[in-house]
C-alpha cells in the first residue's frame, strides 16, 4: 500500500506493517491540500480530543505545551517522555480520526527509538522542531536535515508510515543577524529533501510573507493560526497554505474562560 501523494517521501512498499497505522498516515497526508488547508485546533487530553472529533474535524493534533502543562510540567521537553507518550496513546485510543503528536525535538531519542515509541502510541504523524528546547538556539539546518532523514529511514526500516511535520523556528528563534525568511526557505527545502511531508514556520503569519514562503518552500506548509481571525483561515488558504494549527492557543483560551468562570463564582455571596 503506497500513500497516494506526489510529495510523500514515505512512499514505498508498506506490506507487512500495521494496516491501521498505514491507513491513518495515508489519510492524514491526503488532508494536506494547498489552498484547502487541514485545520487543527490542538488538543491536550482525551476530552479535548473527543470534542475536536465531535465538531467534525478530520484529524487531531496535540499541543506539546498544553499537554505538558496538563501533566504538571513546563513545555520544552521537561516532562518525562513516557508520560507524554502515554498521554498521546490515550488520545489515539479515544478517537477514530488520525492523530498527529507535537513531539518537540524528539526528547533526545535516537531516530529508531523515536519511531518505535511513537508507532506504539498509534500516532500517524508528529511535529519535530529545529531549535534546542534546552538552550533555545536554532539547530544547524544540515544537522536537522540529517535528523529528519534518519527518522524517515527509521520509519522505512520499521515499515511504519509517519507523517512528519518539520517545524522551522527561524521566525521564533531569530539570532538578530540572519534574514529569517531566507533562512526559513532554505530550511524548508532541506527538510523536504530529507523526507519531511510538511514544514511549519512557526510565528509566520503576515499574509504577504506567508505567500512568498509557500511559493518558495517546495511543499505543503503549516501556519500557526490566530484565534482572532487575523489573518483568518480563508486568508491563509488564499496564500496556498496546506495546514493550519493553533498550538497552545486553544488551551490558553479555555484556561482564560475557566478563570473568568471562577471569578464570577467567587463573586457570588456563597463564594466569598
Amino acid at each position: 500500500m503506497t500513500p497516494p501523494s506526489s510529495w510523500a517521501p514515505g512512499a514505498g512498499d508498506w506490506s507487512g506493517t500495521r494496516p491501521d497505522l498505514v491507513t491513518a498516515a495515508t489519510t492524514l497526508r491526503a488532508l494536506h491540500r494547498p489552498g484547502d488547508p487541514l485545520v487543527l485546533p490542538n488538543v491536550w487530553d482525551v476530552p479535548s480530543a473527543q470534542a475536536v472529533e465531535a465538531a467534525g474535524f478530520p484529524a487531531v493534533a496535540t499541543s506539546s505545551a498544553a499537554l505538558a502543562e496538563t501533566l504538571g510540567h513546563a513545555d520544552g521537553e521537561t516532562a518525562p517522555v513516557g508520560e507524554i507518550l502515554d498521554a498521546i496513546a490515550r488520545i489515539v485510543r479515544a478517537v477514530r480520526v488520525p492523530v498527529t503528536a507535537d513531539f518537540e525535538r524528539g526528547f533526545r531519542l535516537a531516530p529508531a527509538e523515536l519511531v518505535e515509541r511513537l508507532a506504539a502510541t498509534g500516532a500517524a504523524g508528529c511535529n519535530l522542531e529545529d531549535s534546542d528546547p534546552a538552550t533555545g538556539s536554532l539547530v544547524d539546518p544540515g544537522r536537522q536535515a540529517d535528523f529528519l532523514a534518519a527518522v524517515r529511514e527509521a520509519a522505512r526500516s520499521a515499515r511504519v508510515d509517519l507523517v512528519v511535520n518539520a517545524r522551522i523556528d527561524a521566525f521564533f528563534r531569530s539570532s538578530g543577524t540572519h534574514n529569517a525568511l531566507a533562512d526559513a526557505v532554505d530550511r524548508a527545502r532541506r527538510y523536504f529533501a530529507a523526507g519531511a511531508d510538511c514544514v511549519y514556520p512557526i510565528l509566520l503569519d503576515d499574509p504577504a510573507t506567508v505567500r512568498t514562503f509557500v511559493d518558495e518552500a517546495g511543499g505543503p506548509v503549516n501556519i500557526l493560526g490566530n484565534l482572532d481571525g487575523n489573518p483568518g483561515i480563508g486568508d491563509l488558504a488564499a496564500c496556498g497554505v496546506a495546514r493550519i494549527s493553533f498550538g497552545s492557543r486553544v488551551h490558553a483560551a479555555v484556561r482564560r474562560e475557566h478563570a473568568d468562570l471562577l471569578a464570577r463564582l467567587g463573586a457570588s455571596p456563597r463564594g466569598r
